[in-house]
């Protein structure tokens, strides 16, 4: 059976645009569309799809109220498209903070070179959200997400498949580094907001984001924890209780092994992800070797795998969030599967496991 979407925009032509990409996919059917946030809400309740997409500026209702009645009213994984301007960056994380699941940049040049890549894209974060419906649970507006309904019939710390023997003790690690993409704003803001001010270790996070939203990120970031939170530029140096995120369209190499600092390059040919959870943590191996927490969060994809290997090997720690709190259980899976993880836990536990671990 065909997955179920809604659309919802004020422009006939982008609602037109959307309906003929995705029912291009024979996995997937558009079964109704809306001009406006109230509308939508109307033909939601009636058709009751498994994904619905949502403009963020409409008439009558915009989409982050919208957003707000949908997880009230009747949950379900919603796609913003959002623009790519500092104003559209903090209205999409607000609307991530209203119970939205993902975003896409609305022009589809910005989110890849190829037209029939951003197409395959679209079709892809559409299918991935349906599959985490059952996952999708009221969140009071404005409020970082919280899983704890759905977290008391779950076990906090899950047995890996085959748990690596870590050589080095917890208490002797120098850095937390912290991989995530889809999900990842809402689930960072989880984790983060329960650190202690006094944290004693730095903190490295890469979330796949736009470079427009990554400065409002951080920002948003820094106002809701106790911890210092920034956007890092070349030369920041590694210090507790701050965390440094990756900038947007670009990578964040850590390097130096007496103090080790962040130095930001452009990306090479090919890479997929700018930033790359990858590259940053295979700088790790060299500048920080097994002193280090690896941790990741929900995601997409595989983006952290190999770079959480070649850490795993010099004896780093390794966690891995749940498959019942991610968002899309890709990243996670992916380490998981591959036997890299000494942990896994559901996402309320990794923030207080942080600060049992540390503080």
């Amino acid at each position: 059976m065909a997955l179920r979407v809604v659309v919802v925009d004020d422009s006939g032509f982008f609602r037109r645009r959307i309906v003929e990409i995705l029912n291009a996919d024979i996995g997937i059917e558009v079964v109704g569309t809306a001009a406006n946030g109230l509308e939508g809400i109307e033909v939601i309740k009636r058709l009751d799809p498994d994904v619905v997409t949502m403009d963020i500026e409409m008439p009558v209702m915009d989409g982050i109220t919208a957003v707000r009645r949908i997880m009230a009213e009747s949950p379900r994984p919603v796609l913003m498209f959002s623009t790519l301007t500092t104003e559209g960056a903090k209205a999409t994380l607000d609307a991530l903070d209203a119970g939205a699941m993902d975003f896409l940049p609305k022009r589809f040049s910005e989110i890849a070179k190829d037209e029939d890549a951003a197409k395959v894209m679209l079709r892809r974060r559409v299918r991935a959200l349906a599959r985490s419906r059952h996952q999708v649970i009221s969140r009071p507006a404005s409020s970082v997400a919280s899983r704890e309904r759905m977290s008391e019939t779950e076990t906090t710390a899950v047995p890996p498949r085959r748990a690596p023997a870590s050589s080095v003790s917890l208490h002797s690690l120098r850095a937390v580094l912290i991989g995530t993409s889809t999900g990842g704003p809402v689930a960072l803001q989880e984790v983060l907001k329960v650190l202690p001010k006094s944290f004693p270790l730095p903190i490295v996070l890469v979330q796949h984001m736009p470079a427009s939203f990554t400065p409002a990120f951080a920002e948003r970031l820094n106002n809701l924890c106790q911890i210092e939170v920034r956007e890092a530029v070349t030369g920041d140096v590694l210090q507790p209780g701050c965390a440094l995120l990756a900038p947007g369209g670009f990578q964040m190499i850590l390097e130096g092994a007496s103090q080790t600092r962040v130095r930001i390059q452009d990306s090479p040919p090919g890479t997929i992800y700018k930033p790359s959870v990858d590259i940053t943590f295979q700088s790790a191996v060299v500048a920080l070797k097994s002193q280090v927490l690896a941790v990741i969060l929900t995601g997409m994809g595989a983006d952290g795998r190999e770079g959480t290997r070649a850490l795993q090997a010099q004896g780093a720690h390794v966690w891995a969030q749940d498959a019942a709190s991610c968002v899309v259980f890709g990243m996670p899976a992916a380490v998981i599967d591959a036997g890299l993880a000494d942990q896994i836990l559901t996402l309320k536990d990794v923030g207080p496991s942080l600060v049992k671990s540390f503080c």
